[in-house]
């Protein structure tokens, strides 16, 4: 299939119903907004929930949604008042657009912002086109070292710099990370970048463990089936020497990763939900309340999380490219999406349209 029209897009219909259709070019809809070429785009797992599903939750595609919001490009266009970016600089974008004027955005949590626009969510189109438009302030400018690629990866590497944040992860100290998919390994890569000593994947599949070894893990456990929470604990403490972590941070959204997390934490540890998972769960109320933890959501990222994941990058503290497992022309999308449905590869990159 060759796409020639000005704006092509990859477009999700209904459940497992994608096309490419040409959409019209976009147009600046204020001074400071800026029109991108996108040139590299990961798929992310609301990409596939959408796809498999229709919904997140209260967001239900009911009308055609271009897919995607992982992505990096080149600047095409400026508006007048645009100072901090030119026609062809290269960056990384982050898709949500919040209000500006609300309370949670006011006091820099804009990623609370309820009137949030945010690329690929019902009913706002993604970046799996030729063209997006965003504000200025939400393209960050790539160094001559950081590749497209790489800048593709910054969005599901900034959600993880957002969690580490939250956790307030110190040097020398000791990180267990549930869930060993994108979201995890790079929750790992942070943490050792912020310091942590120790830090232990955990995940049912090997090679995923075998992967978080080669980014960050010092450490790896699989879960016995059928063992409880404190059982399953108990063993991930033996493998760390008796020693309880200060930190978890659960990326796979699974019950029994929550509740063995919190009978894993030390006293007075810290514990953070990054990954969705059934809107309602047992939770171990008891052991965490003894243990006086402390326990945070975590939701996609905020003030200066894209610009620390960049420098991350950079500066080779993080190596995201170990991720990348299949890379696609733009034509071929639907077939990494059914790749990814059949769990296969890590993080799969889609490239932009051709002329």
């Amino acid at each position: 299939m060759t796409l020639t029209g000005e704006n092509p897009s990859f477009v999700l219909h209904k459940v497992h119903e994608v096309s490419f259709e040409e959409r019209p070019i976009p147009k600046l809809s204020g001074p400071r907004d800026v029109r991108i070429e996108i040139k590299q785009t990961g798929i992310c797992g609301s990409d596939v929930h959408y796809y498999t599903h229709g919904a997140i939750g209260s967001f239900v595609v009911t009308s055609p949604m271009v897919l995607g919001h992982e992505s990096s490009g080149v600047v095409a266009e400026v508006g007048s008042a645009v100072t901090s970016l030119k026609v062809g600089d290269r960056v990384a974008l982050e898709p949500g657009i919040p209000c500006r004027y609300c309370d949670h955005c006011k006091a820099g949590f804009y990623n609370l912002c309820a009137d949030m626009k945010f690329a690929a969510t019902p009913p706002y189109d993604g970046t799996l086109c030729r063209y997006y438009i965003l504000p200025e302030d939400f393209c960050v400018k790539l160094p001559d070292t950081v590749s497209l690629e790489e800048g593709a990866l910054i969005e599901p590497l900034s959600v993880a710099v957002h969690v580490s944040k939250l956790a307030k992860i110190t040097p020398g100290s000791s990180v267990v990370v549930f869930g060993a998919g994108p979201v995890g390994l790079l929750c790992c890569a942070v943490a050792k970048a912020f310091g942590a000593t120790t830090i232990t994947a955990v995940d049912l599949v090997p090679a995923r463990l075998e992967l978080a070894k080669a980014v960050a893990a010092t450490h790896s456990f699989i879960p016995t089936r059928g063992d409880s929470a404190a059982e399953s604990a108990s063993k991930i403490k033996e493998v760390l020497g008796g020693k309880a972590p200060q930190f978890a941070i659960d990326a796979s959204g699974a019950a029994a990763s929550v509740n063995t997390a919190i009978h894993v934490l030390a006293q007075g540890g810290t514990y953070v939900q990054a990954g969705m998972g059934a809107p309602e769960i047992t939770f171990p109320i008891t052991e965490f309340t003894i243990k006086e933890l402390v326990a945070h959501g975590s939701f996609r990222y905020g003030p200066g999380d894209y610009q620390l994941a960049v420098e991350l990058v950079a500066s080779g503290r993080v190596d995201v490219k170990k991720l990348i497992t299949h890379r696609v022309k733009f034509e071929e999308a639907e077939e990494a999406f059914k790749l990814v449905v059949k769990g296969q590869g890590v993080k799969i990159l889609i490239g932009g349209p051709t002329a």
